[in-house]
């Protein structure tokens, strides 16, 4: 997939702290970070993007696309398994 376009320039997280999204856990104060960052991406216009650039790069830590890390690796592996 192309990531041209600059799609990233019509992300609703442009201006917001980066740190939000980037949780040191999704437990305590973390569960309120993560609920804060997946509102901000739950009116994204290119929350699929976003989500689908995580899912081709790797990206293992942060929420991206309104998805955990823990929630983008679970897609993952439910993606295989109905590949197979």
């Amino acid at each position: 997939m192309s990531y041209q376009g600059n799609w990233q320039e019509r992300a609703a997280c442009r201006g917001e702290d980066p740190e939000l999204f980037f949780p040191v856990s999704e437990m305590g104060p973390g569960a309120r970070q993560v609920a804060q960052a997946k509102a901000v991406c739950a009116r994204c216009p290119v929350r699929a993007e976003c989500l689908q650039y995580a899912l081709d790069t790797g990206l293992d830590h942060g929420i991206f696309g309104g998805t955990t890390d823990a929630e983008r690796r679970k897609l993952v592996r439910r993606t295989r398994a109905e590949a197979a």
